[in-house]
């Protein structure tokens, strides 16, 4: 992949940013102000620049969605020939929902017809988003990611970027029927971290006896 564009630069879209940019991609940051105090700090970093929405999403072979799922409708519909790219929806409709649709994943699919659509990179913590691996977290463990969609062709692009950032693995969840249970399993996360206070320190790892 030589160019990801990630729409909305918010604490899951920056640490992707800087892990896919270490990484050796360019990623071209899409938004609506250029001049914000921190997204020049985020593109001083080499391999990550600054576009206007439109712009990013044109040179991008694949475009990483992490706004707010409700804004879809109105955003999606603005970035001009999406065909053919892939599109990877990092969103989770928990307080909003991107009406008329169920979730992002859905109205991806449905206002990009001829794109590709994956959801990943929904399911746990920006910081292990950023920081996978962590010596002083999870010692020499690496974390696991997770998918899904029936699209194959975006799948591994997106497990190729999962593993680029520095997860282990990315499991598939299945088709786009399982959309939802992935959705589901990322308020799995939210629900110990947060609500039962575990702390952002967490994540998931599927281990198999051997």
């Amino acid at each position: 992949m030589k160019q990801i564009a990630i729409i909305g630069a918010g604490n899951v879209g920056s640490a992707l940013a800087r892990a896919w940019a270490n990484a050796g991609h360019r990623v071209l940051i899409g938004t609506r102000d250029t001049t914000q105090p921190d997204l020049q700090s985020l593109s001083s970093q080499k391999g990550i620049s600054l576009h206007t929405h439109q712009d990013a999403a044109a040179a991008a072979e694949a475009i990483l969605f992490s706004i707010p799922a409700a804004v879809m409708p109105t955003l999606v519909p603005t970035l001009g020939n999406l065909s053919g790219k892939v599109l990877i929806d990092a969103t989770n409709s928990i307080r909003e929902k991107p009406h008329p649709y169920a979730n992002g994943f859905e109205a991806l699919k449905a206002l990009a017809p001829q794109s590709l659509v994956v959801k990943c990179f929904n399911s746990t913590g920006f910081e292990n988003m950023e920081h996978p691996i962590s010596e002083t977290k999870y010692g020499s463990i690496a974390l696991d990611m997770f998918m899904a969609g029936s699209s194959l062709a975006a799948k591994q692009v997106a497990e190729s970027l999962a593993t680029d950032a520095g997860f282990e693995a990315c499991y598939d969840f299945g088709g786009d029927d399982k959309v939802e249970l992935l959705e589901h399993f990322a308020m799995a996360w939210i629900n110990l971290a947060i609500m039962q206070k575990q702390g952002r320190s967490i994540g998931f790892k599927v281990l198999k006896r051997r």
